[in-house]
């Protein structure tokens, strides 16, 4: 089977290192092997993507000596293939509109005993879920905004038990529930990362999924959506993530470390690549 890779950034801002370490992995496995390497531009979120920022991952990746093999796929032209995602959950019975603040989760956690902030990870408590259809029609029909969220625990039970194979860390057993329901669209969001880039990486036919290992729980999800939808389950390989000289993970803010800044500091492409694999964990570490 041909080895099909891809790298997915938003285009929120330039690229960084570690966003170099990420695409060139990906690019590395699929030339090794023969295979395809792929690019897409994850700019669903049309309220934070820019244009110059997608101009820019296309000229940075071409510095720095990487070609993909197919025309770069562009969420933001792909809005129905997510809508009819979203239709066949809503005919399955799984999706539910949530109509909660921050601030109702954070009061909700609270009440629950566990710790009240919200982080990336904290899960979602169902305050929604139980609200009977006569409720939600009148909300809707008032203006509130909402959200879909995925009921994971009725999904399972049309699923039953799942796995995923990861390269490092072998079979990995699916808990989806870890996660929460999960919201899979806004009504300025057509679709969640999670409900797009589970889509997405069916249509591109992606055999092998290199990123970064913050990501590493976000595969539980979408090992359910892949089952629920019928679609061919990939490999992942989850890589370590690049930081800076404190130890803090790298982000687009830090100018210096941008493609870009490294660009306009002079040095070669060759010495980019060098250094964002001499700054990279090892994998097993």
């Amino acid at each position: 089977m041909t080895i099909v890779t891809r790298f997915a950034p938003s285009p929120t801002g330039f690229l960084h290192l570690g966003h170099a370490y990420s695409a060139l992995r990906a690019w590395d496995r699929a030339r090794k092997a023969d295979g395809k390497f792929l690019l897409r531009i994850e700019d669903i979120d049309r309220g934070r993507c820019r244009p110059e920022f997608a101009a820019a991952i296309l000229e940075d990746l071409t510095w720095l000596g990487l070609e993909w093999d197919t025309e770069v796929r562009r969420q933001s032209e792909h809005f129905g293939d997510y809508r009819a995602a979203l239709n066949r959950l809503d005919g399955m019975g799984l999706l539910y509109p949530c109509f909660c603040t921050r601030a109702d989760i954070a009061a909700e956690i609270a009440r629950a005993g566990a710790a009240p902030h919200l982080g990336e990870n904290s899960i979602y408590p169902g305050i929604c879920r139980g609200l009977r259809r006569q409720e939600r029609q009148r909300l809707i029909a008032v203006g509130e905004a909402y959200a879909f969220r995925l009921d994971v625990g009725q999904a399972l039970r049309h699923t039953g038990p799942l796995s995923w194979e990861d390269e490092t860390r072998g079979r990995i057993a699916a808990d989806p529930l870890s996660m929460g329901d999960v919201v899979l669209a806004r009504k300025d969001i057509p679709a969640s990362y999670h409900l797009a880039v589970t889509i997405d990486d069916a249509i591109q036919d992606v055999t092998l999924v290199t990123r970064g290992v913050d990501l590493f729980a976000a595969t539980h999800i979408h090992r359910l959506l892949q089952a629920l939808f019928d679609l061919p389950v990939p490999r992942w390989s989850h890589h370590p993530l690049l930081t800076d000289e404190a130890g803090k993970r790298l982000a687009k803010r830090d100018r210096a470390l941008t493609i870009r800044g490294l660009r306009e500091a002079r040095l070669l492409p060759g010495e980019v690549r060098e250094l964002a694999f001499a700054r990279a964990i090892p994998a097993d570490a």
